[in-house]
């Protein structure tokens, strides 16, 4: 009789990348170590987020951290003890571990990934990991020197290929035991991503995707430069949403203080110049490219290698523009058929349809995100926006929301488009050759 050993649950239904943890059981599990306290703004988050949260300890969390925070932050009891007779009435364990969408493992010390990895199932963590069939994802913290111990990476490696577990970080820098290095456990907010991107439907599972994000600044002197607006918040949002559906992600960013998402290639540029030159280099084999980025039209003729100084140049201070290259209509011109999917965006003030319709011919594009950035809450800077997607077909508004929001509804039309057949070519087919 074959012995079949199976891996994680298969009835479990991808959940809208845009709100995953909504609605989602997940229980945080918390090994004994000094970052246990941090696994407290991990369950806040969440449980703000939407999801109902459980959390099931180990002894030694508990020399760290209380049971009493816990359940004051998910109001739910804490599984604590495999042998208490009020949690385990009901086998209390095999119930938190059959309902369980996900088991997230904050702090993963390097003694309960040995023991994961043996299949132990000695405590309430180890003991609900194992009856479990629903996809784990641990955060590991400890020592750099017990993380790059052979035996800690060749046990992390078994939960990964052998019951395929899911990773987060370590983070890399200033460890409670004074060593420097890597070690740190993930910031709550990048372990609460990772939840997201394991929950989320992958349906851009093996594709690459560069984003271009932010503005552009062309330099006047060492000190000015000419500009505008761009935050990058979209392209960044836009970026953060691929990588959390499957995509391979490169990211492009101008001048900008939002930082790139985890998980995300990024590269950091500062000229439409520069820009141009990355772009070479990333667009080959892409599936998609979304322009996001706010590229300067123009930049100065020349570059003052001194700073102006003040007057020196008396009363007025002329500056003589040449035009930036048109990006976005390069990218149009050289791809071959449909590809890649390009998708650029246009920020208006007025007649923003006609113009992103134009825009749409004549850069060659397959989709514009069209927007009024003189709305309120819609323009360069803000959390929020409100677009309008426009092909050939027509025009389509996204309600206004959180840009976090919007960046998967553009990403729905993207993925649909991928999905769409190639239409039919209207060449008439070649008559084939006679063999002679």
């Amino acid at each position: 009789m074959a012995i079949v050993i199976e891996g994680p649950r298969t009835d479990r239904k991808p959940r809208d990348p845009a709100e995953p943890l909504r609605g989602a059981n997940i229980v945080v599990g918390i090994a004994g170590g000094i970052a246990s306290y941090k696994a407290a703004e991990l369950v806040r988050m969440l449980d703000k987020a939407g999801a109902t949260v459980d959390v099931a300890m180990t002894p030694r969390a508990q020399k760290f951290i209380g049971p009493m925070t816990f359940q004051a932050l998910t109001r739910r009891p804490v599984f604590t003890d495999l042998f208490n007779l009020t949690e385990e009435a009901n086998i209390g364990h095999i119930q938190l571990a059959d309902r369980a969408d996900l088991i997230v493992i904050a702090p993963a010390t390097a003694n309960a990934i040995a023991r994961l990895a043996a299949g132990l199932a000695d405590d309430a963590v180890t003991a609900i990991a194992l009856a479990s069939r629903a996809p784990i994802l641990v955060a590991p913290s400890m020592n750099v020197n017990m993380w790059n111990h052979p035996l800690t990476r060749a046990n992390l490696q078994r939960l990964v290929e052998v019951a395929r577990y899911h990773v987060v970080g370590p983070g890399d820098g200033f460890l409670a035991c004074r060593w420097t290095g890597p070690g740190r456990l993930a910031e709550p907010a990048d372990i609460l991503e990772a939840a997201a991107h394991v929950l989320s439907r992958q349906d851009l599972a093996g594709k690459k995707i560069v984003v271009t994000a932010g503005p552009t600044y062309e330099a006047i002197d060492p000190v000015r430069f000419v500009g505008n607006r761009s935050s990058g918040k979209m392209g960044v949002a836009l970026a953060a949403a691929a990588q959390r559906r499957g995509a391979s992600v490169t990211l492009i960013l101008g001048p900008s203080g939002v930082p790139p998402p985890v998980g995300v290639t990024a590269n950091t540029v500062e000229s439409a110049a520069q820009l141009q030159w990355a772009l070479g280099n990333a667009v080959k084999d892409a599936d998609v490219v979304v322009m996001t980025a706010a590229v300067g039209d123009y930049r100065p003729a020349k570059e003052a290698k001194e700073k102006i100084k003040r007057g020196e140049l008396g009363s007025k201070m002329q500056i003589d523009l040449v035009a930036n290259p048109d990006l976005l209509a390069e990218l149009g011109a050289k791809r071959k058929g449909k590809t890649p999917l390009l998708v650029g965006f246009a920020a208006e003030t007025t007649d923003v349809l006609e113009n992103a319709t134009k825009k749409l011919a004549s850069k060659n594009c397959d989709l514009i995100v069209a927007n009024d950035v003189s709305e309120p809450g819609a323009g360069f800077a803000v959390d929020t926006n409100h677009v309008t997607l426009v092909d050939v077909a027509g025009a389509e508004e996204i309600p206004a929301g959180p840009k976090s929001e919007v960046a998967h509804r553009i990403l729905d039309r993207i993925t649909a488009m991928l999905a769409a057949p190639p239409p039919m070519s209207t060449k008439p087919a070649k008559k084939p050759r006679r063999k002679s």
